[in-house]
């Protein structure tokens, strides 16, 4: 090419750097521009005036973390403790006969009554079912929610799983376990200035790494108001969800009653198996007498992502250790 050309072709191209710069596509600057030239650095969230723990436990539907985390969440709201179960989905393909706003609308009633039962705030996220994705958008409302609730203990589903809302879950969960105490990240919600606890949910998945109990807590004193309070999921526990069909559900008041102590049953042997899997955990850190005579439990799995406290700390956070 001639010299003449080399230089048409850099007027070009400056050109097209310009246009660049002066359009949509150019670097925009974030939110906390404005407050980083002002050489401030934003606040720290407030700690709770009342002392007490703030716990989130995130589901991936109207249902998931009241399964696996309700009989604690029950004894933590006993306590005075605050605790809020977020559902990252609404659900709305999770029957077999119904689908959409109406199925949304009902879940998200189910859950609340649910929810109100066991003591807790709840929360559903408007993300269809199924279509949950680790994006940046999600892991700054996962951020918010943490940094909003004032996050003590965070509790959520392990990565692990044959259902992609629940594996997102898991990793978008796992992505804000260090982005809740960067002040500049999300930096309209004050930061957390010291990083949650991070608890996983038990589950039976054993590739690739199987889940191995840190904590498994008595929820015996409870049981009654979990299996209750889970037992007004009706669409999922009476009807079968997704995989149900129309034989589940009852024609009279007395197959009702009959169908809804059967589902009573299987929430109670749920965590009856919970408590037998676990029961030397339960030895370790109850005691062998009291550890043998428990009947019913919820285990979790300590994070490495979030603060590491050693078992007695642990225990600590939890209720029923004291007695």
């Amino acid at each position: 090419m001639h010299r003449k050309g080399w230089v048409s072709l850099g007027v070009v191209l400056a050109g097209i750097s310009l246009f660049i710069l002066g359009s949509p596509w150019a670097y925009a600057a974030p939110a906390w521009d404005a407050t980083l030239a002002k050489g401030k650095k934003p606040p720290a969230a407030k700690p709770r005036e009342d002392g007490k723990l703030s716990i989130i436990a995130f589901g991936a539907h109207p249902d998931d973390s009241e399964l696996k985390a309700g009989g604690v969440g029950a004894l933590w709201a006993a306590q005075g403790h605050h605790v809020k179960l977020v559902s990252t989905t609404n659900g709305d393909v999770g029957h077999w006969s119904q689908a959409g706003g109406v199925l949304a609308q009902r879940r998200l009633a189910e859950v609340q009554k649910c929810d109100k039962m066991l003591g807790a705030a709840t929360e559903v996220l408007d993300i269809h079912d199924g279509e949950l994705m680790p994006t940046l958008e999600n892991r700054q409302i996962f951020t918010r929610l943490m940094r909003d609730w004032k996050a003590d203990i965070v509790l959520a589903p392990r990565s692990y799983d044959y259902h992609p809302d629940h594996r997102y879950t898991g990793i978008l969960v796992q992505d804000s376990a260090f982005m809740v105490t960067v002040p500049f990240f999300c930096s309209d919600v004050p930061y957390l200035a010291r990083n949650p606890v991070f608890l996983y949910y038990s589950d039976g998945f054993q590739k690739p790494n199987p889940f191995k109990p840190d904590i498994v807590v008595a929820i015996d004193d409870v049981i009654e108001k979990k299996v209750n309070a889970i037992a007004m999921l009706e669409s999922q526990m009476l009807e079968g969800c997704c995989g149900g069909d129309e034989r589940l559900v009852p024609k009279t008041e007395e197959e009702y009653v009959k169908r809804m102590d059967g589902v009573r049953d299987g929430l109670r042997r749920r965590c009856a198996g919970v408590a037998n899997q676990y029961r030397a955990k339960l030895i370790e850190l109850y005691g062998e007498e009291r550890g043998k005579k428990v009947r019913y439990a919820e285990a979790f799995e300590l994070c490495e992502y979030g603060s590491r406290p050693s078992i007695e700390e642990l225990k600590k956070l939890f209720p029923t250790f004291e007695k």
